[in-house]
């Protein structure tokens, strides 16, 4: 089927069958291929990040004992994760391509303040050109271990970002009406526009070996996807050369999930629909008729603060005269914005030390409230 258009940024997550073989050996021409294809498509201007698995099959095989306590799994991440990070930086560099390693865990992308640290972390990496190569940190955390769930925190860092699509590599080719592996194999469906009840009962368990999560935790990871205004597709990745259709914009068998909204506008109706606002942000006339014209609120427009509150948090803004002019997430504390109010951009690393972004609030996290008309 032919692909969504505008795919400017996508996440592709890779599952731990395709990087390592079932004696723990590291597929190196499979992932030298995946690195050209990297390369190919940030050469038509297109930005990646991967979620990867495979730390911990490539830890076993280092471990004196296999067990299935968790302690081990997590020893097993700890020695897989050097050597994981250094089979991407050999593949990637042969296609001239700089890799850098991103550990998060799903609390990571649930937490406010750790969500916002994550985007400016993978923003400044890709700023410079570099691969953001993002592995769970198993080696604190047992939620991932326990339950294979990188598919969701693959959906979950669309949202950080946020990507215009996930893609999915794995071991089937799509979702099917029923399980493709049994006796009344079922009919490959290659266009999913919503998860009806019906969509999600078709998921069947996960083939064995290392996959556990299966079709269910891959549909969940839609959901995600599909309400955060991205679309998902679920791929075979097992041949060389998995993201040549992407590239090459040719048709292959594979299932499209397909969102209904943009991710912009998705986080416009988060933002509108929450309820706790953690403080107040009054400004001038000039900074005023900015926000109507849709730009972003920079310091020099800022009267006061009134908190407190963190970065991150929802502030509702207002003129002069007390009349509310919207709300957003603040890109700077309450004590910080005190410092920063009616000065210039410029100045904000004179003031603070150092600066996270120009922006008080950028329009892109600003949502305003419609103006009432006159009688």
């Amino acid at each position: 089927m032919s692909h969504p258009q505008n795919l400017n940024h996508l996440v592709v997550k890779i599952g731990t069958s395709l990087l390592v073989t079932p004696d723990g050996m590291l597929r190196a021409a499979w992932l030298t291929s995946l690195a050209q294809d990297v390369a190919a498509l940030s050469a038509q201007g297109v930005k990646l990040s991967i979620v990867t698995s495979g730390a911990v099959a490539l830890g076993n095989g280092l471990l004196p004992r296999k067990t299935d306590r968790v302690e081990d799994k997590q020893a097993a991440a700890a020695l897989g994760q050097a050597p994981l990070i250094a089979a991407y930086q050999a593949a990637f560099s042969q296609a001239s391509l700089t890799v850098g390693q991103v550990l998060l865990t799903l609390a990571d992308t649930q937490q406010r303040r750790a969500h916002l640290n994550a985007r400016a972390t993978l923003g400044a990496l890709m700023a410079i050109g570099a691969v953001p190569i993002i592995n769970e940190n198993d080696t604190v955390t047992t939620q991932e271990i326990r339950y294979g769930d990188n598919d969701r925190l693959a959906a979950m860092v669309t949202q950080i970002i946020p990507a215009d699509a996930l893609i999915i590599l794995s071991d089937v080719d799509g979702l099917y009406t029923s399980d493709p592996n049994g006796p009344n194999p079922g009919q490959h469906l290659p266009k999913v526009r919503a998860l009806t009840p019906e969509i999600s009962a078709m998921a069947a368990p996960p083939r064995p070996g290392f996959s556990r999560g299966g079709m269910a935790t891959k549909l969940l990871a839609a959901q995600i996807c599909l309400d955060a205004g991205c679309h998902m597709v679920i791929k075979d990745g097992r041949k060389e050369r998995p993201l040549r259709p992407f590239i090459e914009k040719t048709p292959e068998r594979m299932t499209w999930f397909i969102s209904q909204t943009t991710p912009k506008n998705a986080r416009k109706r988060w933002l509108a629909g929450l309820i706790e606002l953690a403080g107040t942000l009054v400004v001038d006339a000039g900074a005023s008729r900015a926000l109507s014209e849709g730009k972003s609120l920079l310091p020099a427009g800022l009267i006061r603060a009134e908190g407190p509150f963190d970065r991150g948090d929802c502030v509702e803004i207002k003129d002069p005269d007390g009349h509310v002019l919207g709300r957003g997430l603040a890109a700077y504390s309450h004590e910080e914005m005190t410092r920063l109010a009616g000065h210039h951009s410029r100045d904000v690393p004179s003031i603070l030390g150092y600066r996270r972004q120009e922006e008080l609030i950028h329009r892109d996290d600003l949502i305003l409230t419609p103006r009432q008309k006159t009688p």
